[in-house]
């Protein structure tokens, strides 16, 4: 479909379900994005979701949003059960103004819910050439090392910086391996996930994503992976008063009250230390991808660099709906 055409119905839907004009557009650019860039699984696969959560009156259309002004650098944001898309909007732009007075930008939101990607923010503090770092969790999917109860969210960490290059360089993962939209999109399509990536409820690994989804997921590298979801709920859940150890509510199955996830967003001046910061990260970047390669690589990228490729080769072609979101799309219309 149309990107165009695409952009229009999903903001129809948005201001249908309540939603005023320029959050029905933050949110719809920021669903169509995730297309664009190849993460479907944070796209509109989510749309429904977010619909029957403003039904439910889990999620607020029309929140009254407070900013507390804590110093100029820093700043803590009560979202007011705000789609999530509207309040990290409002926090990582608070974030790009704050370090553009002080050098550094420490916002904190809680009574959000899920945001998509954190990427998709990171990117507008590198474009105004700033360093950022972002955090936020999630309803639980991983079990704490040597637990049999998943407990931490996906928990997703974002580190970018301008690179010196036309891709920015943008780390955006979760600490689990896979994320758990991509099992929600194979669960809905009946396909297989692959091996390793998570237990059924009786902890044997399965690649059947509905049984994933009962059970648990696999955090990356083991003790690390888990020791790092749990940084994440900290920074993201106990220091921003936000949700936090378990108690972030499932968007899709549970209905029961507002997730009230906390975000943060740390946003830096890239000249704070050394005035020739894009030199010096261009020839970081250029010594790494100058190494030996093995035989079945053509070439060393850097985190961001293929996200930016596959963004460009979307933009020139219609976005693929499949049946199960055109089912999605015709229902949130009628």
């Amino acid at each position: 479909m149309n990107k165009v055409e695409l952009s229009k119905i999903v903001n129809k839907i948005f201001t249908n379900y309540g939603l005023s004009k320029s959050h029905a557009k933050i949110s719809t650019d920021a669903l169509i994005n995730a297309e664009l860039v190849g993460a479907y699984g944070h796209g509109l696969s989510r749309l429904k979701m977010y619909c029957d959560r403003i039904k439910k009156k889990v999620i607020n259309p029309k929140p009254k949003i407070k900013i507390k002004k804590i110093s100029k650098s820093i700043s803590l944001i009560d979202a007011n059960d705000s789609i999530g898309f509207v309040a990290a909007d409002l926090a990582i732009k608070q974030s790009i103004e704050n370090a553009k007075k002080t050098g550094i930008g420490l916002v904190a939101v809680k009574n959000s819910g899920h945001y998509g990607l954190s990427g998709y923010y990171a990117e507008q503090a590198v474009k105004k050439n700033l360093i950022t770092m972002i955090y936020t969790n999630a309803p639980p999917a991983v079990a704490p090392h040597g637990s049999l109860k998943s407990l931490f969210g996906t928990n997703p960490i974002c580190f970018g910086t301008p690179s010196g290059y036309k891709a920015p360089f943008i780390l955006d993962t979760s600490i689990s391996m896979i994320n758990r939209g991509k099992i929600r999109v194979a669960a809905r399509n009946n396909k297989k996930i692959p091996q390793g990536v998570a237990l059924d409820k009786n902890g044997k690994p399965t690649t059947d994503p509905k049984k994933a989804l009962e059970g648990v997921q696999l955090p990356i590298a083991g003790y690390r992976g888990s020791g790092l979801a749990w940084m994440v709920d900290i920074l993201s859940g106990v220091l921003t008063g936000g949700n936090h150890a378990g108690k972030v509510k499932d968007p899709f199955d549970d209905f029961t009250g507002p997730q009230n996830i906390g975000h943060l967003f740390i946003v830096f001046k890239s000249n704070l230390f050394v005035k020739n910061y894009k030199v010096r990260i261009k020839k970081n970047i250029k010594i790494v991808k100058k190494l030996p390669k093995i035989k079945s690589v053509k070439n060393i990228v850097y985190p961001g660099e293929n996200k930016l490729n596959r963004f460009k080769s979307n933009l020139k072609k219609n976005i693929n709906v499949s049946y199960n979101i055109k089912k999605d799309l015709d229902l949130l219309l009628s």
